[in-house]
């Protein structure tokens, strides 16, 4: 393979004094790049009839490594992929260790491209988390993008009156040619986020030895979502589908004959949008730039509209390219813009981190603003008013995982909670009027908007699970402040969710309910209860990966010295890796960390149906698990170490 290489690179460069040159563009302007932590730079591209030479930078942190995969390859306007030759500078599918300088030059030749190629993109491959230099062209070519408008009118798609309805969705279908040994894998992954629901959680869709697979999960509203795996060893990652409630999507995946797998749907929703699901619109690549931006607010602002011309121009290209329909435009287009707004608020939210020091000292917090300027400005309304870009009535964007966590950046927008707290002042009937109010003026709207609604909806859920208690000793107390709660929603459909929330919540009478039969994870949560007898068990689901996790581990472990010495509860620590083993890092952390203390690994894919079991998505995340091995109610759980005597207090008066 080593000898082929060379020879072919030696085959280029005579090629190269012979080849004929169409077009040589130095410094080249790109779109967005999608590196976490650097960035990649084509410096120069060589368009000829030989090969379509690009030099590259990579600027990196000093010291950390990078690699390409041999899979690289340059695609046009047109979608034709353009392969990768050859290589200069760099050796393929090896780690690169940056010098003290923090960047490494090489260069890349792909397959000829036409003439007539003006914007192209390089891939790095077709899985998940691949290097990517979108919109490559000349700095001096002016692209024009259409406006939002524009591709909304030429599109037009009436949703359907049964848009919202509360049903199951069933995904099956087969892996064609299915081997677990090598295909890597024996389960595939969701995160599945409905927003009526108060967290998310992660669906298991386990393949059966003859590849086939069958999934069923309660939605709210259609949704666009993937089953994935990390693990593959055959390249095939990622399985896509749109489904509306009620629906069962056959889905088919095969190899084709040039390597790749293709999904192929039997009809129904995803079959009506395939072209989409297909597509390599790459939108959270295109929201990079923005997502990671470092800078003032109104450096911020411009960087936005850049982004955003950008974000339009791949959407006419793209749409164009694979022919959407209609349909598959108008989710295109809500895709873009609900990534646009979390993008944006994203940006808003690390902000605040950039100018305002936040240190731990004897267990207290101290805030110190680095920058009052700019600190004022994350409290400006006026600095969000690219949000009036979105149309935050539509219905689509809820089918769109993103959403969940643009609703929860705007949830808890700077200006939102501070006119919230300060003019509230404890009154919760005043509060949600005002953050309606303050909701109103951020997202640009003169009335109280269904993305606003749902962001009271996510205030509601959680308000509950803190005020159950009032209702078991005054009901009407209760039902007074959830009545409020369902004024604020003129939304047909949000009203009905609210009040079938609160209807739900308030017939579970038992203050346990007992883990599922028939079931892995739980057998494991039940076996620790009976080698704890007599003990509540508060399980700690925490992760290396997790920052928050770490570091409510080591700044609780005083307090759990004294957790350790009680006889009526048990702490335990579980942690996903790769392997139950779990990596160098994680057993050095424990060691340090963890020591005497009950730390459970399991692999990666027996978190996931933890995750599935207890509905969460996210870490840290808490159970409190009774004697007799029985989850407590949520609004009885202990949510970590805060104020953990008084959680214990709780739970002993309730269960005695």
């Amino acid at each position: 393979m080593k000898k082929f290489s060379i020879t072919l690179l030696l085959a280029l460069c005579v090629a190269a004094g012979q080849a004929k040159v169409y077009k040589t563009i130095k410094a080249p302007k790109a779109m967005a790049s999608n590196i976490y932590r650097g960035e990649l730079k084509a410096r120069e591209v060589i368009l000829a009839d030989t090969a379509s030479t690009i030099h590259f930078t990579m600027e990196y942190p000093q010291g950390q490594n990078f690699r390409f995969v041999n899979t690289c390859y340059l695609m046009d306007e047109d979608g034709a992929r353009y392969p990768l030759h050859a290589v200069e500078g760099i050796k393929l599918d090896s780690w690169v260790s940056v010098p003290e300088s923090g960047s490494v030059d090489f260069t890349m030749h792909f397959a000829p491209m036409p003439k007539r190629t003006k914007v192209f993109d390089f891939i790095e491959g077709d899985v998940n988390g691949a290097f990517v230099l979108l919109g490559i062209h000349d700095s001096k070519m002016k692209l024009k993008a259409p406006t939002n408008e524009k591709l909304f009118k030429a599109n037009l798609y009436t949703i359907p009156d049964d848009w919202f309805k509360t049903d199951t969705i069933t995904v099956k279908g087969r892996i064609e040619g299915y081997d677990a040994e090598r295909f890597g894998f024996t389960s595939m992954e969701c995160y599945y986020r409905d927003l009526f629901e108060k967290d998310g959680t992660t669906l298991v869709l386990d393949i059966a030895p003859d590849g086939t697979f069958q999934k069923k999960f309660l939605a709210s509203y259609p949704v666009k979502e993937a089953f994935f795996t990390h693990d593959s060893k055959v390249g095939f990652e990622e399985m896509p589908f749109f489904a509306h409630p009620g629906e069962t999507i056959d889905i088919t995946v095969r190899e084709t004959a040039d390597g790749r797998w293709d999904c192929q749907y039997a009809g129904g929703s995803s079959k009506e949008v395939e072209r989409l699901l297909k597509s390599k619109l790459l939108i959270s690549d295109m929201l990079y730039p923005l997502n990671s931006f470092k800078g003032t607010f109104a450096e911020a602002n411009q960087k936005a509209d850049e982004v955003w011309q950008n974000l339009m121009y791949r959407l006419q290209v793209v749409s164009r390219r694979d022919h959407f329909t209609p349909l598959e435009m108008q989710l295109a287009m809500a895709s873009a813009e609900t990534y646009f707004a979390e993008a944006y608020m994203s940006y808003a939210l690390n902000r605040e981190g950039d100018v305002m020091k936040q240190e731990l000292r004897d267990g207290v917090y101290y805030e110190e603003i680095l920058d009052s300027t700019e600190w004022k400005a994350l409290f400006d309304m006026r600095n969000y008013d690219r949000l009036s870009r979105i149309d935050f009535d539509n219905p689509l964007l809820l089918s769109e995982d993103i959403t969940y966590f643009t609703i929860n950046r705007i949830q808890f927008a700077k200006p939102v909670r501070e006119r919230m707290y300060k003019e509230a002042q404890g009154d919760d009937k005043k509060r949600t009027t005002i953050q309606l109010a303050a909701l109103r003026d951020l997202l640009r709207c003169d009335h109280n908007n269904l993305l606003a609604q749902l962001c009271i909806y996510k205030e509601m859920l959680f308000d509950f699970k803190y005020k159950r208690l009032i209702g078991d000793s005054d009901p009407g107390a209760l039902d007074d402040i959830m009545q409020h709660y369902f004024s604020a929603f003129t939304h047909p459909y949000v009203r009905q969710k609210a009040e079938a929330f609160y209807a739900r919540k308030m017939a579970e009478k038992d203050l346990s309910t007992p883990l599922p039969a028939d079931n892995p994870m739980a057998d494991l949560i039940r076996s620790l209860s009976e080698k704890y007898p007599g003990r509540f068990l508060l399980i700690d689901f925490w992760g290396m990966g997790c920052g928050p996790c770490r570091g409510a581990i080591q700044q609780s472990k005083q307090q759990r010295a004294e957790i350790a010495k009680r006889d009526d509860v048990k702490l335990i620590f579980i942690a996903g890796e790769a392997t139950a083993e779990g990596s160098e890092a994680y057993r050095k952390y424990v060691k340090e960390w963890l020591a005497d203390e009950d730390a459970i690994c399991v692999s990666n894919e027996d978190f996931s149906r933890f995750e599935e079991l207890f509905q969460f998505s996210g870490i840290p995340h808490y159970e409190t698990i009774t004697p007799d091995g029985r989850r407590v109610r949520e609004d009885l759980q202990i949510d970590g170490y805060y104020n953990f005597d008084g959680g214990m207090q709780l739970l002993k008066k309730k269960f005695k």
